[in-house]
């Protein structure tokens, strides 16, 4: 009988493009997945370090799994087992800890480890080393998605840049770019396997290419993914202000929807005094002509953003700028952080750190501004038609879908998945869901 495997994963979608990677390695080893915890042979945890509250999560996620399954091997692996292996090799139960240096490697590191007698964390084997010098990204298959109907393709990893606040160059290494001839071969399968929407991923997505030698582009590679034959819809998924480039935002808008309308914009703060602290390489004017031109060019797009509320030293006076700011530009959501200070940054050095009471009510401002902004932003398409990806998903009884601006709601529950269609939002449901109609 084959071996089954169980992965739970945390994080950015540059993450989930790697379980997608890690999927399919198990395939190929002969392994089958299992949604049932009890069942599985293998547990892996892919985990993220983003924040204190992400560490704390993959924990009592770690030990959860290990009551669930006391006989499975059980490996963290992830951006927290590259920061921080022995913390994780401590947690009793746990059978390997394999950072994203080695990540690669997993299912063969996984199956020559043995299960670890519990609370021994000395014999947990750990793999972790410093990355690569080369900058070319290692390819990884394409074959085998989970079921997914939005498969990733990560065609970028690691950061050069040094915020202040960031653990992430650390834990996924400098730089690396897919080349483009391993890009468009993963997209062109799973164009020929069906799939109507490809996200393209990386943790500095719009400094694909500058690694490579010789150098590519990221907007030359949309043009060439663009000629692929079956190809419905690409999507990018967050980008740096800095990085976007009016190249990209011409291709986009002249590829009439082919590649979504939707952009998530990293800001992290509207205050330049902060912006300066955090080593951001750009002021809130510049941010804010760069929404302007996407909403100049493409009107209907989705802009989404990253906000950290509480930096070291934001004061109050700070705080209301970057409010004001949010509050001025035409966001369809926020992505609301809270300060977490990484041992290893240059901000968990700065004093003036923001009490855990003010972290919480700046954190809550900012979502109010959230919410009120993306009602504002679904409500305005209520009797219009959108293309829309119909998704594997039911709720409520009714099949979701997403749109191209990155509107999700529910339609008629016949619909197949994996369609792109054109509906019509018809309204709203008690809880807030967009409704979609013929």
């Amino acid at each position: 009988m084959s071996k089954r495997f169980h992965i739970a994963t945390f994080g950015c979608r540059t993450n989930q493009a790697d379980t997608a990677a890690l999927r399919d390695e198990f395939f190929q080893s002969s392994f089958e997945e299992t949604d049932d915890l009890r069942r599985a042979d293998v547990v892996v945890v892919n985990s993220c370090t983003v924040t204190h509250r992400s560490d704390q999560q993959v924990r009592q996620l770690v030990r959860r799994f290990r009551r669930g399954n006391p006989k499975a091997k059980l490996v963290v692996t992830g951006c927290y087992a590259q920061r921080s292996p022995q913390e994780l090799a401590s947690i009793p139960g746990v059978t390997a800890v394999v950072g994203n240096s080695h990540k690669g490697r997993l299912v063969q590191l996984t199956e020559l480890a043995p299960v670890s007698p519990a609370g021994f964390a000395e014999l947990v084997p750990v793999y972790r080393d410093s990355f690569s010098a080369s900058r070319a990204l290692e390819p990884s298959p394409a074959r085998r998605t989970g079921g997914r109907t939005r498969p990733f393709v990560k065609i970028q990893d690691g950061c050069d840049a040094r915020c202040t606040y960031c653990i992430i160059p650390a834990v996924r290494g400098p730089g690396r770019s897919l080349p483009p001839d391993e890009v468009l071969g993963q997209v062109g399968r799973l164009v020929g396997l069906g799939f109507r929407e490809i996200v393209l991923t990386g943790i500095h997505l719009g400094t694909y290419g500058r690694h490579l030698d010789p150098p590519f582009r990221l907007h030359r590679l949309l043009e060439e993914l663009l000629h692929i034959e079956g190809l419905q819809q690409l999507r990018l998924s967050s980008i740096e202000p800095m990085e976007l480039s009016r190249k990209v935002l011409q291709i986009i808008e002249q590829s009439q929807g082919r590649i979504a309308p939707h952009f998530h914009i990293c800001l992290q703060s509207g205050c330049d005094r902060t912006l300066k602290r955090m080593l951001r390489p750009y002021t809130s004017a510049r941010f804010a002509g760069l929404v302007e031109e996407i909403r100049i060019r493409i009107p209907e797009a989705g802009i989404g953003t990253d906000v950290i509320a509480g930096f070291p030293g934001e004061d109050e006076r700070e705080h209301r700028v970057s409010r004001r700011f949010v509050e001025r530009m035409p966001f369809s959501y926020l992505h609301v952080f809270p300060y977490s200070d990484r041992s290893g940054t240059a901000a968990s050095q700065m004093d003036d750190k923001v009490s855990p009471s003010t972290l919480r009510r700046r954190c809550r401002e900012l979502r109010q501004i959230s919410d009120s902004k993306n009602s504002q932003f679904r409500t305005s398409f209520i009797g219009k038609r959108l293309s829309a990806l119909t998704l594997d998903q039911m709720e409520a009884r009714r099949r979701s879908v997403i749109t191209g601006n990155y509107l999700k709601g529910l339609a008629d529950p016949s619909l197949a998945p994996n369609r792109m269609v054109s509906l019509k939002v018809v309204g709203e449901d008690d809880d807030g869901r967009l409704l979609f109609g013929d």
